[in-house]
């Protein structure tokens, strides 16, 4: 009797053994086929959550461009008066063109329609190409799409002149160095010395207007109506000697790192500015 006993709570605790081993197999083959899936699933949305990240940086940067766009914009029409021409004359002996090249450009989105720019060795002027370069890359960069709306001339050169394709154009962009300035005065001066002598002019009808309208003739922009000085030294070392003697002048440490605020400063304080034009 105790043998039928033993026999049949051996064959209980046989069976129960295999539904362990069965019941294991089991969960270790869902459980696999879990981790399957959660691959799969990772595989899937990772990606898909690194590019709406990527994405929302990339609008919220796009976005941010465009607001700023648009604040400079509303910045210049928000000023009682704009300079038409802004001289950037840099007395600093170490040249940064990205940072003149961002001047450029927010001269250009606020309005600003003629900037010259100088530097005392005429490195400005003898790298002009380097200079419009920069200017057209942070053009891109600072206005994007809507750099088309902004379009720049480059004017190189004493022989060239303004035609109506450049009276067009939002900015005209011109660099300087000390050739322009009291050596123009002075072959202005010979030019006019040779017209007498050869007796196409009168030396009576000769004056300071005469003079006057030679040098505009010869520089084809108007006189800059603020020139901003960066650096610490008190001369404009040669800059248009002769075209800015109604020029507000406003001095900036350097031009280094200057940001649209100190920038836009700037431009207040010439808003506010009363000329009196000698009076």
């Amino acid at each position: 009797m105790m043998a039928l006993v033993y026999e049949f709570v051996w064959r209980i605790l046989h069976a129960l053994l295999h539904l362990q081993r069965v019941l294991i197999s089991w969960f270790r083959i869902r459980l696999w086929n879990w981790r399957l899936w959660k691959r799969a699933v990772a595989a899937l949305l990772v990606p898909l959550a690194l590019g709406f990240q990527n994405h929302k940086k990339l609008g919220s940067s796009a976005g941010k461009r465009g607001l700023r766009r648009v604040r400079w914009g509303a910045d210049g029409k928000s000023l009682e008066k704009l300079p038409l021409h802004v001289g950037l004359l840099i007395v600093e002996e170490e040249l940064h063109y990205t940072d003149i090249a961002n001047l450029v450009v927010w001269c250009m989105a606020v309005g600003i329609s003629y900037v010259s720019v100088y530097d005392n060795q005429g490195l400005f002027r003898r790298n002009n190409s380097r200079l419009m370069d920069e200017i057209l890359k942070q053009q891109q960069d600072l206005l994007g799409l809507d750099s088309a709306k902004y379009p720049v001339e480059f004017l190189n050169n004493k022989s060239e002149k303004l035609d109506h394709q450049v009276l067009s154009c939002q900015a005209v962009v011109k660099a300087l160095s000390p050739d322009d300035g009291r050596p123009s005065i002075v072959r202005a001066a010979q030019e006019l010395c040779k017209a007498v002598e050869q007796k196409e002019r009168r030396s009576k009808d000769i004056d300071v207007h005469t003079l006057d309208s030679l040098l505009r003739d010869s520089a084809h922009i108007p006189d800059p109506d603020l020139v901003l000085k960066f650096g610490a030294v008190e001369s404009t070392l040669g800059f248009l000697p002769w075209h800015i003697r109604l020029s507000e002048f406003i001095s900036l440490p350097s031009h280094t790192d200057v940001s649209h605020e100190d920038f836009f400063s700037v431009l207040k304080r010439y808003s506010a500015c009363e000329q009196r034009q000698g009076k």
